[in-house]
């Protein structure tokens, strides 16, 4: 939220570099990852590829969701002009083993994670930012990689595709921040901070899209996902990224 301008030009560079690279190197396939908030903040839901550019994103990182829209542009002209077959996936809310787990720039999920490890081991509450009423999909990495391969190998469209869970799986960040306690045992107290910002309330996305060509996919629970994602978290403390 602090450094917008240094997402947005680290990220443009990024985007070049890749996908110019990849040209320059005869790559007739690149899979790029955007994220769901490069969607427009006035917007109808749920949110589907079609959305991408109709409107700005929200205010609170809008150099990095530029950025990241910039994607679907260029692949659109490498197609255009030289007939790669670039695309993009959009994830929702990724989490998982390896995660980024840092407090102050980590995934929501396993920031939370390693808030409440700290505040388990420390004896002291946990502070999350905001109400807690924001509202998320969660997809586990395990998951996001199966399907990303998936992209890699057989879907032949430019055009971006979500990867989410279902639309009725989203939960609110209070929920997420239960299952945390829960997965870790977790007996303290739980304070939402009002006077933080919560961000976009909601980012519901349809991935009826993905529903079409894999009606038959499935998704690790989040619970699950939450419960294993806490237990590597605590068995690899030393090596986690936090």
């Amino acid at each position: 939220m602090r450094e917008n301008l240094h997402f947005l030009r680290d990220n443009i560079k990024i985007n070049d570099n890749v996908l110019q690279t990849a040209h320059e190197m005869g790559v007739t396939k690149v899979v790029s990852c955007l994220s769901s908030c490069i969607f427009p903040d006035k917007t109808t839901y749920p949110i589907d590829e079609t959305m991408i550019h109709n409107g700005p994103p929200h205010d609170s990182n809008f150099g990095y969701s530029h950025a990241k829209r910039m994607i679907d542009v260029q692949n659109r002209a490498y197609f255009q002009q030289h007939g790669h077959r670039y695309t993009a996936v959009i994830p929702t809310n990724v989490f998982g083993p390896y995660d980024n787990f840092n407090i102050e720039n980590g995934h929501v999920l396993s920031a939370l994670i390693n808030k409440t490890y700290k505040a388990k081991k420390e004896g002291t509450s946990v502070n999350v930012c905001g109400s807690g009423a924001p509202r998320r999909q969660f997809i586990y990495s395990l998951d996001l990689g199966r399907l990303i391969i998936w992209v890699l190998r057989e879907y032949e469209e430019i055009d971006p595709i979500i990867l989410s869970v279902d639309e009725e799986d989203e939960v609110s960040i209070k929920e997420a921040v239960d299952m945390i306690a829960k997965a870790l045992d977790f007996k303290g107290k739980i304070h939402f901070d009002t006077t933080l910002s919560d961000g976009q309330l909601r980012k519901t996305a349809s991935n009826a899209k993905l529903r079409r060509y894999l009606p038959d996919i499935t998704f690790t629970p989040l619970k699950e996902a939450v419960k294993m994602t806490c237990d590597w978290f605590v068995a690899n403390y030393d090596i986690a990224r936090t």
